[in-house]
């Protein structure tokens, strides 16, 4: 588990590394509108996305057919979905753009459907992978893919491209994906297996519109900007929805990557899960904690991006404490699907979805503090639900370890914000680079003592 764990930390760490590598380039060469638009292009294909794969991970990682027969026929199944998308999102192209009264993002809609057929193949290849805890071999189609992607979008973004620069880059990174999993090995046949289509399509039938809520859950905030307050806006709110996303994929995601197949495995062999659960919970509140705790206290250095940024310092705070909520979300989640409670996911993630359109739909219009917010509300509700879900069915962390996770979170965001706030401007004005990278290196060390000392069993383990 451990070297899994580092190999996977590994993989995202280079993938979602180029990804943070082409927010920083697109925000000094895009307008807050060039950086809107490709939001919402790369928002709507992020459903197309889930839609395609539905379950993908879940079914090779859990089922007790022959994985390989499973993988072609959802090969068949994704791949095929994948098609009808792209299609179906590139004759809609005018009317979506039309409907959210940003008629540009059209051309760039459909490049990026393209890419649906290609992530349909890598998302299968993954789920192998995924399956036997290969996260070694994912390494060069994940991360591969994702710098040869970066590298595309950071040339065309520099010599003038402008929003179709990132489109252009996603679509490399979809290609270049199941070519690369080829070439360490992760070859998968289409087949159609009836047997293995039924399995697949009834546990879609559950866990697929969890994924699809996941999703919208985090584009529909994109939207809703766009609808009231135009791709401007979306610009501003990307840029700090972007930078707070990262400590989630960076922890939450690889932890979680992990969780779902080893819970499945120790439930195969009948041992229990509360104490597994109880660690991977820390784990992701000390580190994600620790991340949020030094980028919110860093939140007016956004503005070393260009002065156009400085109303993305408020939301990017706010989007620190809902990352922190959507990473213990996110990691209890993979363990109610692993233990078969995927029907309590649904319900808890459709509970989520609620909570949010009836939030946006109230305050939207307040503008991209008042989302941020409602994103904040939305998640820290459902929290508490998950966690009481969990241990009733004697699957959730210990309450004391949890109680000690939060309390050391809490300690280092307090010691962060007082000594931020005591710096002031010593190390230079916000928009110097120097002054940010300073203060974030005197930050960073005031939240590993803060952690240590609030919990220094829990850092040992």
């Amino acid at each position: 588990m451990g070297a899994g764990t580092r190999w996977l930390f590994l993989v995202n760490l280079i993938s979602k590394g180029s990804q943070m590598a082409v927010t920083l380039v697109l925000a000094a060469f895009l307008t807050e509108e060039g950086l809107g638009l490709v939001a919402l292009a790369v928002a709507l294909v992020n459903i197309g996305q889930v839609v395609q794969s539905m379950g993908v991970y879940d079914v090779v990682s859990r089922t007790d057919r022959d994985p390989r027969q499973v993988a072609g026929t959802l090969l068949v199944l994704s791949a095929g979905t994948g098609v009808v998308l792209a299609s179906a999102l590139a004759l809609a192209a005018d009317g979506i753009a039309h409907a959210l009264d940003a008629p540009s993002v059209a051309p760039l809609l459909r490049l990026a459907a393209a890419s649906l057929p290609f992530s349909a193949v890598a998302g299968v290849q993954m789920g192998l992978l995924h399956r036997d805890l290969d996260f070694r071999r994912r390494l060069l189609p994940d991360a591969g893919g994702a710098v040869l992607g970066a590298a595309v979008t950071v040339v065309l973004a520099v010599t003038g491209a402008g929003p179709h620069s990132l489109v252009v880059g996603l679509l490399c990174t979809a290609v270049a994906q199941p070519l690369l999993g080829a070439v360490v090995g992760v070859r998968v046949r289409p087949v159609w297996d009836a047997g293995a289509a039924a399995e697949a399509l009834r546990w879609i039938a559950v866990v697929g519109p969890g994924a699809v809520v996941a999703v919208l859950l985090i584009n529909l905030d994109y939207l809703a900007i766009a609808r009231a307050h135009g791709p401007e806006a979306v610009g501003v709110y990307s840029l700090a929805y972007r930078i707070a996303w990262v400590p989630y994929i960076l922890v939450a995601v690889v932890l979680g990557g992990v969780v779902l197949p080893l819970c499945a495995k120790l439930i195969r062999e009948g041992v229990g899960l509360s104490q597994v659960v109880g660690r991977f919970t820390t784990a992701v509140l000390v580190l994600t904690g620790g991340l949020y705790a030094v980028t919110a206290a860093l939140a007016d250095r956004v503005v070393v991006f260009g002065a156009r940024w400085a109303e993305a310092a408020l939301p990017l705070a706010l989007l620190c404490l809902y990352g922190l909520g959507i990473s213990l979300l996110h990691l209890w989640y993979q363990v109610l699907k692993a233990a078969g409670h995927a029907r309590r996911y649904l319900a808890l993630e459709v509970s989520h979805l609620v909570l949010l359109v009836g939030g946006l739909l109230a305050f939207a219009r307040q503008g991209v503090v008042a989302v941020a917010l409602v994103q904040v509300a939305a998640a820290w509700l459902v929290v508490p639900c998950t966690w009481w879900s969990l241990a009733r069915r004697g699957i959730g962390p210990p309450p004391a370890s949890l109680v000690r996770g939060i309390g050391g979170v809490a300690a280092a965001a307090a010691c962060c914000a007082a000594v931020a706030s005591g710096i002031g401007d010593v190390f230079g004005p916000p928009g110097s680079v120097v002054a940010a990278v300073g203060e974030g290196v005197v930050l960073a060390v005031v939240c590993v003592v803060a952690v240590l000392v609030a919990n220094p069993e829990v850092v040992r383990r």
